[in-house]
């Protein structure tokens, strides 16, 4: 009978340390989503085919954010680029055709559609769209 109580008491010491160890566990953090970037495009899917440079911005009407993007993405409409800014509302087709989840999303894409450069989200305020385009622009793949 002491054999008995002797595993009992031994089995519950080993519940309550094992609990107490448990209750000390930290919890990892919830997996976070990363959202996808198109890697290439299709080029008569956006303004302006013949320019050698197209700057996309996936936005919707509805986000202060993709307002303040679209706004500095539109100044860099030139000769040579062409800006389309794509709300979710108006052309929802081409958000789900390249899977974009978030927005605003900025794509940088060359000639044949390549995608050279890109944000989810604006940009870090020590970016500049400018200069990230004169960059891809001077580094031909």
């Amino acid at each position: 009978m002491a054999r008995v109580v002797l595993a009992a008491a031994l089995i519950a010491l080993a519940l309550a340390a094992a609990a107490l160890i448990n209750r000390r566990r930290v919890a990892s953090a919830p997996t976070q989503p990363t959202w996808s970037v198109p890697a290439q495009l299709d080029r008569h899917d956006f303004a302006r085919v013949a320019a050698p440079w197209l700057v996309v911005v996936f936005s919707s009407t509805t986000c202060d954010s993709c307002a303040m993007v679209s706004g500095l993405a539109l100044r860099l409409e030139a000769g040579d680029v062409a800006v389309d800014v794509v709300p979710v509302q108006e052309r929802r087709e081409l958000h789900a055709r390249y899977h974009v989840e978030a927005v605003p999303m900025i794509v940088v894409a060359d000639a044949e559609g390549v995608v050279r450069a890109s944000f989810v989200g604006p940009p870090p305020d020590d970016v500049s769209l400018a200069d990230v385009l004169a960059g891809v622009r001077s580094n031909p793949l």
